[in-house]
């Protein structure tokens, strides 16, 4: 085969995992959006350099524009040879991609294939790869999906990592969308990814799963936190077998405090979200709920949560979205110790 060779998704698509590196030669703030899975970021025009060229192009013409962005991207693509491919052997095979498979990939590709390593170029770029991200979310594959289900604070997150970490195969939502997934879900100190990043991910996970062996998924509702669950997706997941994890609420309250530890220290965060729920509960059950963080009565207001927000809201959506939760199998867990959900996990693996 003559390198730099230029190959379409489908082409590649076999092959993906099988790259040393994948390279996407696209600004920082393109990467920051979304990326192949797995690739690197080494721009041949960083986010300031593209600003600069295309000012040029429109201000003053084409060929002042190349002039300038030809020498920005040498020297780019010098730089990145001597500090991230140096010490590659000569039989490293590299995928390089940019927007559209255009210049600035061709242009890394070029010199990497003539210094002599077998490097692909993506035809199409990521726009191509996009295409055929939306087009799989839209037709997802038929896969053999188990719903957890609970009421919040039961446990379905850990017990999903548990599974993981079993060697079961999970689709873990808020963990891919960097969110609990209520109004209290947003992690500190991590953003959530673009949508299109979360759709990259969970992309990259289904294709890698075994049809013949069941799926583990939460009962997500349509979004989590600000990002969307992809229609067909939602779909498979809301027709699908459930199982109803139990806890005892004294246990769901233990388990909640420990999961949100960092609103336990900082009642101001905490009252903030809960600003969310006036139009819900009215501004004199918000006020209370504010006294009680303030006061470092955290049980007392993550039961009452529960009890008059959480609870009502999940026993009102379930049935309605998850057709099969009426037949749902009964998993009960008794506590919320490790071995507890090894067990649990255990048993919903064997079966």
């Amino acid at each position: 085969m003559k390198y730099p060779a230029v190959l379409g998704f489908a082409d590649i698509l076999p092959d993906l995992d099988g790259f040393d590196t994948i390279i996407d030669a696209r600004s920082e703030g393109e990467f920051a959006l979304d990326h192949l899975p797995g690739a690197i970021n080494c721009p041949v025009l960083n986010n300031e350099e593209r600003v600069r060229v295309g000012t040029l192009y429109k201000q003053v013409g084409s060929f002042e524009a190349k002039k300038l962005g030809a020498a920005l991207v040498a020297r780019n693509i010098a730089r990145h040879i001597d500090e991230q491919f140096a010490d590659k052997p000569k039989d490293w095979k590299p995928l390089v991609y940019c927007w559209r498979g255009g210049n600035r990939s061709g242009s890394l590709a070029h010199i990497l294939a003539k210094i002599g390593w077998p490097v692909v170029q993506l035809d199409g770029g990521y726009k191509a790869y996009r295409t055929h991200v939306s087009a799989a979310l839209e037709a997802p594959p038929e896969l053999d999906w188990r719903v957890i289900c609970g009421t919040t604070g039961s446990g379905k997150s850990r017990l999903l990592e548990t599974l993981d970490a079993i060697g079961a195969q999970v689709l873990d939502l808020e963990r891919l969308a960097a969110h609990r997934g209520s109004v209290l879900g947003h992690l500190p100190h991590e953003p959530q990814p673009t949508q299109k990043m979360f759709e990259t991910r969970i992309w990259d996970t289904l294709r890698c799963f075994d049809p013949s062996r069941p799926v583990f998924v939460e009962s997500e509702s349509k979004k989590v936190g600000n990002l969307r669950v992809p229609g067909a997706v939602m779909d498979r997941m809301r027709a699908a077998p459930c199982i109803a994890v139990q806890l005892s609420r004294p246990n769901r309250v233990r388990l909640l405090m420990e999961d949100y530890e960092h609103f336990a220290r900082d009642p101001g965060a905490l009252n903030a979200q809960l600003d969310h729920l006036v139009q819900l509960h009215g501004r004199a059950r918000i006020d209370a709920w504010h006294a009680l963080a303030n006061s470092g009565a955290m049980p007392e207001l993550v039961d009452q949560l529960l009890v008059e927000h959480y609870d009502p809201a999940y026993l009102r959506s379930i049935d309605r979205n998850f057709v099969q939760y009426g037949q749902a199998r009964v998993l009960e867990l008794g506590d919320i110790a490790e071995q507890d959900f090894v067990r649990a996990a255990q048993a919903l693996h064997a079966a």
